[in-house]
């Protein structure tokens, strides 16, 4: 198998933490044939999508990582596999990325996730298709909705839709003489849409990180406990991973999505689950895979290239 990564700069990645490096360890112990991209290698000529790739060689180093080989023009619909795992956030060079992904496809290669999902699918809006599996949610720009919004459930958390990490996120309570500071920031003043969502008060028992592999789920999540004095308990954003099995309910909020998962082509996406419910549904670039093997003496990375291989030889 020849496997391409689109992904952030290697050289600043934690090894230790990141998923994309994960796939790459993943598919060097499978013998397969491992190329290096970043957003900048991608390029169409006469309507044939090619990458500057460079070969690489990984390693479960946390001093020395990686070693690259020098670039190659590569079109891409030759490499079997290739993996979109750049962050957020979602602008128009990712959208562009994205459309020359769909070149790939179009040449035979197996593009995870596929392009076409990526470009409909918004981490926080995607959630509102499944109505029954989200909290009380709004998505507005209009200061007037929102502070409706918040007079009926008395506590809320508002939020960008573009942007990961917990960037941006504000929690506000009924009379919050901050709420009109916060949604001229968030929506640039009316021009951008924001969701809010009724607080959920069992954050404090973890916002779990559920890894959806063609649709059916991991068995365990990761609960990230949010630190002292704060409600965000992205790790990102300093909160604390503990592993965790799924409960009965986990599992049906992914028996409600995961066919839904599995026609569109979203080969491995994190849910994130507050108590009984979904909150996002992250498509781009998942995480959490290292620290789950970790707990669980897993091979997350490596179920799903197998997943990824069955796609690509049936």
């Amino acid at each position: 198998m020849k496997l391409g990564v689109v992904m952030d700069p290697i050289g600043a990645i934690k090894p230790y933490k990141d998923s994309s490096f994960a796939m790459l360890l993943a598919a060097q112990r499978r013998g397969w044939e491992c190329w290096y991209l970043e957003l900048g290698d991608l390029s169409v000529q006469d309507g044939h999508a090619f990458g500057h790739a460079r070969p690489i060689e990984v390693r479960d180093d946390r001093s020395d990582w990686f070693t690259l080989g020098e670039p190659r023009a590569t079109p891409l619909g030759e490499l079997d596999i290739l993996l979109m795992r750049q962050d957020p956030p979602f602008d128009a060079r990712y959208l562009h990325a994205t459309q020359i992904l769909a070149l790939a496809e179009r040449a035979g290669s197996l593009v995870a996730n596929r392009p076409a999902a990526l470009q409909a699918v918004n981490e926080k809006l995607f959630a509102t298709h499944f109505p029954e599996c989200i909290p009380p949610t709004l998505v507005s720009s209009r200061e007037e909705d929102i502070r409706a919004f918040l007079d009926t459930h008395g506590e809320i958390v508002l939020k960008p839709l573009d942007v990961m990490g917990g960037q941006g996120v504000f929690r506000l309570a009924r009379g919050d003489m901050n709420l009109r500071t916060a949604v001229e920031l968030l929506t640039q003043g009316g021009r951008q849409w924001i969701m809010a969502q009724k607080f959920l008060p069992a954050v404090t028992e973890g916002d779990k990180r559920i890894l959806m592999i063609d649709g059916t789920p991991v068995p365990y999540a990761l609960a990230r406990i949010p630190p002292s004095g704060e409600f965000r308990a992205n790790l990102a954003a300093g909160g604390r991973g503990v592993g965790v099995e799924l409960t009965a309910r986990d599992r049906w909020l992914c028996e409600r999505i995961g066919p839904t998962l599995r026609a569109m082509g979203l080969y491995f996406v994190g849910l994130d689950v507050i108590g009984d419910y979904i909150t996002e549904i992250n498509v781009t670039s998942p995480t959490c895979i290292r620290e789950l093997d970790a707990c669980f003496g897993l091979d997350i990375a490596g179920d799903l290239l197998d997943a990824l291989a069955r796609h690509r030889q049936g």
